[in-house]
Parts: structure tokens; C-alpha cells; sequence
């Protein structure tokens, strides 16, 4: 197994992959790290050289080149193509434990590794910082006598090599060399440093507060605070010497167990329950997660998703860094900002964001219904500033739907509580029903996994008659629009009506088969109760509300409860496991085999071929059918 072979740190270049195809690649890598600073491989479909230190470059990751030589007296005439094959199948281990003594020089984080604290490196090179090629040491052997060399013990040493390294490697069950795969390799150099640098002391200190669970009063961030004292927004590694304490030892070994469930690979094979117990924490990534969708890191974004996910579904209160580190998908990134908010109470990413005046309009622009990521980027870009600017200078430039986000801002940013999401739901099946009589709805989204208040409404609709659903979204609306209950209808979509109201055709492998959330006949509206005491007010006072009103046909009404109920990272995985484990196609409009033709599954039916007696039914079969265990809506809270 992968997890099994001791493949260096990666850092998995989004560069040329499909979006389908980056996260099962993600997912089969056991050292994957999201931040490219900790990675000894970086791992991508590049062949160029240029392209190489390209990619690194607009990560901000700069590098001097170096290659690797022999010395005569250590490998006579050994080739460094052979030296490099007998070095690469080593497997990894950590630097040596250097003094945490004061020094004029710039004292690393803990867990780097310096030219001065590894065997093979002259001091020459811990001198000048970088050197033009990497030799290999005649004097280091590992437990299995295999010879090493600098850059296998150096983390400033970062390898670009090709994806076929990691796919032979796997395909062969060992770690192979890397020299006929190599792109470009190269050492790290210090980029300016603009905050302070931490020191021994606070490093011992930080490691003996995190051993003995202390925990100081925060304050949130101090101005007055030392600057020693401020989280880095480096990613920090977990300090050593707080593994090496004895009360560290201890705590560990009383850390409850990791369930096992945490261990399979997709978080819609585990219960995450919608009470977590570090929702707190959880809460904090979220806002850097929303971070890095406005930076249009997608790469970050999905790993967030993921640590958040991992995190939500564990059942204990976090306590310390080690317990942390040992979930899947919180890699050391997750366990610095952990640190920051266990000791200062907040993320320095976060307060940054909150004074960086660019962030804070991208943020305003962003919350606008109807405007995402690239969008906002892009108003700011016009030298807009605020709602007034978007009003005054592009009113006519902008969308429908923008124009109605920024008329209704205030009042689409307050909460529904769950006895109106309930209200405006029971009147919409009303309708349904006055139309046609047998319609049945599923309140589905954050209401169905237990939020007290939602920021939308989103109910489905189905009916055993196939005739009665065909292009039904129509008359729903506007039957809600003659009572004035919808004041405006921003999306009005029949494409599973259009195609016959079958599953979305399976498009092959190679081709983009498009987004489960399109392929369902819905209306998205804009919702007010048209009643109110016209006596005390001469105009209507009730907010309006943004609802989602999403009609499915019924042999597929489970698969379509089950895409609009789970959290994001829920579907996510749960349409990556049926590609990969079950070979189908999941979508909210049916499931469809992943082979030429595409043939629908019918998941929903029982053994006889007879349809499911109501939508929850439907919906408990679709987990069965799947080979996955029923989780209740309130267990599909991934965030």
C-alpha cells in the first residue's frame, strides 16, 4: 500500500490536472503536504526545467539550483546516476537534534535542518547558505547501511520531479530513485523577512506549555505583546523537544483513541456529527478556508475542507498539537494555527484579514448574492469600494441577479430560524398540491442537518406520476408569484425536464460531465410574505429570504435528497467514492455506470423493481446501494 512505502513529504503541483483527477491523486499520496514550504518532492505533469522554477516562483518558493556530485575518495567510480538509485530507496528519518543555544546567526524553527547540524556539509555551506551542487557523505549510514547524502537529510534541498515517479514508485510497491524523473532541484533561499524572528527561549517555552496543557488567558491579539510572542505565518514544524518531555509522553499515551472510522479515506463513510465539540476551531478554518477562495487558491481550499472535515467528525475536545497531528488530513499547517489559537485565541491570518482593507471589500462584495470569488476580485479590480460604488458606477454593468443581491444585501445577509424555513417550506407544498394533488417535499440543506437558523431555503419536490413533475417547476413559481409570495425569480431551470427527466448522460472520463447542483429542474427565488398589519405600517415589513425550490422526478428523488442534504465536503467525497470504489457516476439527478454507454442505475427501487413508498425511503436506499452505512442528515455536517 501506499501508506506503507516512505515516500518524502510532497507538495502535488495543480498544474495540467482535471478537476476530477487532482483529488484522487491527492488522495492516494501518505506524505502529502498542502504548503509547498514543508515538501522535499514537488510533485507535478511538468518536463521543463524553466516550467519548474516557474511553478516554485509563483509560490513564492525561491530556490538556487544545485546538482548532485561524488566525491572520488567516497564512491570511486560509482556514477551518480547509480549513487543517486542506491540513496533514494533509503527510507526517510529524521534530522539530527541540534542545540537550542543562542547564536548571532538566525536560529531556525524547530525541525529544520541546517548545513552546520547534518553530516556530509562543510562549513563552507553553512556559511554561505547555498552552494552550487549537493556532494554525497562517505560518513552517514542508515540502520540498513545504505549511504546518504546531503540533500536527503537537508530540507533546504526541494526535488521537481515528474507524476511518474510516485505512479511507478506505486505501481512497483518501492520508493524509486528519482534521477530519471528529476525536473529541477534546488535549495531554498530566505525570502525578507518581515516578522520577528522567535527565539531558543520562546521555542523551550511554547514546547513546555504545549507538554503540560497550559494554556495563557487570551486577550485576543495585544498590541503591547512581546513580538517574540506573535504566531508566525510561517509554517512552523511541531517543536521536537515538546515530543521529548516526559509529561508530553504521558498526555499522548492518555490521548483517547482515534476511531477508526476517522481512518477511511472518505468523510462520507463516517458519522460527523453537527455538535462538535471543537466547532470553535472548526469555526476559525472556516474563515481562512474563505481566505484562500477570495486568493482563488483552490488547492488550499480543498485541503481546508478536508482538515475541517477530519476534525468535525472527531468526537473528543482537542487538547494539545500531538493530537492534532495525529488526525488525517492536518498536516503541520493545521497544527501551527491550532498553536496560535490555543495560545493567542485567535489566527494571525484572520486578524491580518481583518485590517487588510483590499480583504475586507472582498469580503463585502463576496457576501452579495450572486457574486463569487473571481467576481469580487473583479469589482475590486474596477476600483469599486463598497455597495455605493457598484451602484453609482455599475449598475448597468453588473447582473439581474447581483443587482437584486445589492438592493436586498442587509436583508439576505440575516438568518432564517427553522420555524420560518418550516413555514415558508408548508406553503410551498400547499401550492404544489393545490396544482396537483400527491407532491411530497424534503426540507433539505443546513435545516435537515440541524441548524438553528439557515441562510436559505431549500426544499425538494417530487410526485409518483412522472407526468406531474414534468416541467412542474413552472407552475410552482407561478402559482407563488400571483399569491406575491415570490417577488423575484432569479434562476428558472428545466434541463432535466428537457432531457426527459433521465439522469445527466455519463460523458466519458475525459470529458467534463458538468455540476450535480445544475442538472435538476429548479427556481431560484426571492421570497416575502405578502402579509402584514397594514395598519401599523404602510409598507411591507417582512425581509425578504432567498429560497430554492427543486422538483425531481421520482425514481431518482433519493440520489436527489441525498446531494442537497450533505455538507460540501460530504458530496465531495461521496461522488469521488462512487467514482472510485462503485465506478459510477453520482448526481443529484441519478447514478449512471461509468462505462461506455452510461446505462442508469436504479439504486431506489426494492428487489421486485417497485419504487420507494416515499422520498426518505428513497434516500435510505441510496446508502445501501452504495455500500455505505446510513448516516442521518445530522451526521453529514463536514462543513
Amino acid at each position: 500500500m501506499a501508506r506503507d512505502l516512505p515516500f518524502p513529504t510532497i507538495f502535488l503541483l495543480p498544474t495540467h490536472f482535471g478537476a476530477d483527477e487532482l483529488p484522487e491523486i491527492e488522495s492516494r499520496i501518505p506524505t502529502l503536504t498542502y504548503d509547498i514550504n514543508e515538501a522535499r518532492v514537488v510533485l507535478g505533469k511538468i518536463t521543463k526545467r524553466p516550467r519548474a522554477i516557474l511553478e516554485l516562483r509563483s509560490r513564492k518558493l525561491l530556490t538556487d539550483e544545485v546538482k548532485p556530485t561524488l566525491p572520488d575518495q567516497t564512491m570511486g567510480n560509482m556514477s551518480s546516476r547509480d549513487a543517486m538509485k542506491t540513496i533514494s530507496n533509503e527510507p526517510q528519518r529524521p534530522a539530527k537534534r541540534r542545540k537550542l543555544s543562542p547564536s548571532p546567526q538566525r536560529i531556525p524553527a524547530s525541525g529544520d535542518s541546517t548545513a552546520s547540524g547534518t553530516e556530509g556539509s562543510s562549513g563552507e555551506e553553512a556559511k554561505n547558505g547555498h552552494t552550487d551542487d549537493v556532494t554525497i557523505s562517505s560518513g552517514g549510514k542508515t540502520s540498513q547501511g545504505n549511504t546518504r547524502i546531503a540533500w536527503e537529510v537537508d530540507d533546504s534541498i526541494v526535488q521537481v520531479v515528474r507524476l511518474a515517479w510516485f505512479t511507478d514508485s506505486l505501481a512497483k510497491d518501492t520508493v524509486l530513485p528519482v534521477e530519471d524523473y528529476l525536473v529541477y532541484m534546488g535549495r531554498k533561499t530566505a525570502a525578507p523577512c518581515t516578522k520577528p524572528i522567535v527565539n531558543a527561549e520562546d521555542i523551550l517555552k511554547r514546547a513546555r506549555e504545549d507538554g503540560t496543557g497550559s494554556q495563557p488567558v487570551s486577550q485576543g491579539w495585544s498590541r503591547h505583546r512581546p513580538a517574540s510572542q506573535h504566531p508566525r505565518t510561517t509554517h512552523a514544524k511541531r517543536p521536537h523537544l515538546a515530543q521529548e518531555s516526559t509529561s508530553e509522553h504521558e498526555r499522548t499515551a492518555r490521548l483517547p483513541p482515534v476511531p477508526d472510522y476517522l481512518r477511511m479515506e472518505y468523510s462520507c463513510q463516517r458519522p460527523t456529527a453537527f455538535n462538535s465539540p471543537n466547532n470553535t476551531f472548526i469555526g476559525q478554518l472556516k474563515k481562512v478556508r474563505t481566505l484562500r477562495t477570495l486568493e482563488g487558491d483552490e488547492v488550499g481550499v480543498r485541503a481546508y475542507s478536508t482538515s475541517i472535515a477530519a476534525i468535525a467528525a472527531y468526537p473528543y475536545p482537542l487538547s494539545s498539537t500531538s493530537e492534532v497531528a495525529r488526525l488525517p488530513g492536518c498536516g503541520l499547517k493545521i497544527v501551527e494555527l491550532y498553536r496560535q489559537w490555543k495560545e493567542y485565541g485567535a489566527l494571525e491570518d484572520i486578524e491580518e484579514a481583518a485590517s487588510n482593507s483590499k480583504m475586507k471589500v472582498l469580503m463585502l462584495f463576496y457576501e452579495i448574492w450572486g457574486v463569487g470569488a473571481k467576481t469580487a476580485n473583479d469589482f475590486y479590480s474596477r476600483g469599486w469600494r463598497d455597495l455605493d460604488d457598484i451602484v453609482e458606477f455599475g449598475w448597468d454593468s453588473i447582473t439581474r441577479v447581483q443587482q437584486i443581491g445589492v438592493k436586498y444585501y442587509e436583508e439576505l445577509q440575516e438568518k432564517i430560524p427553522r420555524a420560518e424555513v418550516k413555514s415558508i417550506a408548508d406553503i410551498i407544498l400547499e401550492h404544489a398540491n393545490k396544482i396537483k394533488k400527491g407532491f411530497q417535499m424534503v426540507i433539505v440543506g443546513g435545516y435537515r442537518r440541524g441548524k438553528a437558523a439557515s441562510g436559505d431555503v431549500d426544499v425538494i419536490l417530487s410526485h409518483p406520476d412522472p407526468s406531474a413533475t414534468e416541467f412542474f417547476v413552472n407552475e410552482i413559481v407561478t402559482s407563488l408569484e400571483k399569491t406575491k409570495y415570490v417577488t423575484h425569480t432569479l434562476t428558472l431551470s428545466t434541463k432535466n425536464s428537457e432531457r426527459g427527466q433521465a439522469p445527466v448522460s455519463w460523458k466519458g472520463e475525459d470529458r467534463k460531465a458538468g455540476s450535480g447542483f445544475d442538472t435538476l429542474d429548479k427556481a431560484l427565488v426571492v421570497w416575502q410574505d405578502p402579509n402584514w398589519d397594514e395598519a401599523k405600517a404602510s409598507k411591507n415589513p417582512n425581509p425578504h429570504r432567498r429560497v430554492d425550490i427543486i422538483v425531481s422526478p421520482w425514481r431518482t428523488a433519493g440520489c436527489a435528497v441525498v446531494g442537497w442534504t450533505g455538507g460540501t465536503t460530504f458530496e465531495r467525497d461521496l461522488r469521488r467514492y462512487c467514482k472510485k470504489v462503485k465506478r459510477l457516476k453520482f448526481d443529484s439527478s441519478g447514478v449512471r455506470m461509468r462505462e461506455d454507454g452510461g446505462e442508469w442505475v436504479d439504486l431506489e427501487s426494492d428487489a421486485d423493481g417497485n419504487p420507494a413508498p416515499n422520498m426518505l425511503t428513497a434516500e435510505k436506499r441510496v446508502f445501501e446501494n452504495l455500500g455505505l452505512t446510513w448516516r442521518p442528515p445530522e451526521e453529514r455536517c463536514t462543513g
